[in-house]
C-alpha cells in the first residue's frame, strides 16, 4: 500500500534551529538598514520606513528561502502529488 510509510517528525532542536535562520533572515537586515538611514539622516520616520521596506524584502526572500531549502519534499509516489 503507497503512503503506508510513517514519515519523519522533526525533533524540537530542528524546529528551533531552523525557525531562528529565518527570524534572523528577516531581522538583521531590517534592523541594519534601520539605524544605518536612522543615523545617516537623523530622522526617526526615514529610518522606519526604510526598515518596513527591508523588511518586506527579507520576508519574501525568507519565504522562498524556506520553500527551497528548509521544507522536507514529498516523493514522487505519494498520493498527495
Amino acid at each position: 500500500m503507497v503512503g503506508t510509510e510513517k514519515t519523519k517528525k522533526l525533533s524540537n532542536t530542528e524546529i528551533v534551529s531552523k525557525s531562528s535562520l529565518v527570524a534572523a533572515i528577516v531581522t538583521i537586515p531590517t534592523l541594519a538598514s534601520f539605524f544605518g538611514v536612522w543615523q545617516v539622516s537623523d530622522n526617526l520616520l526615514y529610518g522606519a520606513v526604510a526598515g518596513l521596506i527591508v523588511n518586506f524584502i527579507a520576508l519574501g526572500f525568507s519565504f522562498k528561502l524556506v520553500r527551497k531549502f528548509l521544507v522536507k519534499k514529498q516523493d514522487k509516489g505519494t498520493e498527495l502529488n
